[in-house]
């Protein structure tokens, strides 16, 4: 019962973490060396930090459905004819295809450096200065864009060039935990002049493919051997990071049309402090 407990809690901590640019996996990682497991096999919370966002991922599916699904139905040409035709939206399959485009610089960086990057990279140190070097970046780039005229403010505007462009910043986050995936594409996208309202979509759109990506490989790696425990936990994490996620999204699209990230950026730089100095002394 404790280790569902502390499932709910990195449920709660996802949900929260995965959409605002504050980096979720870096969140997952501090909590655990606060609040580790117990009783769960040695390689379980690497898969676990990862396969736990499936729940955050299927919140976009559901609040963004119309954008998503580019299938639909139209009544039959004859009148009177009760039948449906099915017909494709030529719109939401090309933003798929920019979405594709933009895995691709993550996708190669993933499976084929995944292992090395978190035998390097996936310590207390390297989470706090990503957040602190990504909070500063975040003020400094919005302070710069105060006034300008964003040149990309729909969807459609996106081209393949820029699709590929916020697909590499996203690379930033696949190596270095702590930079936030969606603080790297969000970043990238303002200094491509995308507007702030359509890199978070954009953003948001983006992980679906990317998670499920991520999600498979980890879950390919583990072996799908679950013990009862471990099961549950992964189940009960993933459901309660889809409820919050829910309600963080529908808070976020609402907040970024009337403010910008530069908070964010703030809370950034406090944490990475925090965690530098907390776990400093904890581990001296």
């Amino acid at each position: 019962m404790l280790e569902i407990l502390k499932a709910i809690f990195y449920g709660i901590v996802e949900g929260i973490t995965e959409w605002l640019p504050v980096s979720s996996t870096g969140h997952l990682i501090l909590l655990e060396e606060l609040l580790p497991f117990k009783g769960m096999s040695e390689n379980f919370f690497d898969m676990f930090d990862v396969v736990i966002q499936l729940g955050a991922i299927l919140a976009v599916v559901v609040l963004f459905w119309n954008k998503l699904w580019p299938f639909a139905f139209t009544a039959g040409a004859q009148a009177g004819n009760p039948s449906k035709i099915p017909w494709l939206r030529m719109d939401i399959m090309t933003m798929w295809f920019k979405i594709l485009v933009s895995c691709v610089p993550a996708a190669i960086i993933g499976v084929l450096f995944d292992d090395v990057l978190n035998a390097l990279f996936y310590r207390y140190e390297v989470v706090a200065l990503a957040l602190i070097i990504f909070g500063i970046a975040f003020i400094i780039i919005e302070n710069w864009n105060k006034g300008r005229k964003p040149k990309i403010n729909t969807l459609a505007e996106i081209t393949y060039q820029t699709a590929l462009l916020i697909g590499v910043f996203q690379v930033l986050a696949a190596v270095f935990p702590g930079t936030s995936r969606s603080g790297a594409t969000i970043v990238g996208a303002l200094l491509i002049g995308v507007s702030r309202t359509v890199a978070a979509e954009y953003t948001f759109f983006l992980a679906v493919p990317v998670m499920f990506g991520a999600s498979l490989l980890k879950l390919v790696k583990f072996g799908f051997h679950f013990t009862a425990l471990e099961l549950g936990a992964l189940l009960t994490g993933c459901a309660v990071a889809f409820v919050v996620s829910v309600f963080v999204l529908r808070f976020l699209l609402n907040y970024i049309k009337r403010h910008d990230f530069k908070v964010f950026g703030w809370y950034r730089i406090l944490l990475g402090i925090v965690v530098l100095v907390a776990f400093g002394f904890i581990l001296q």
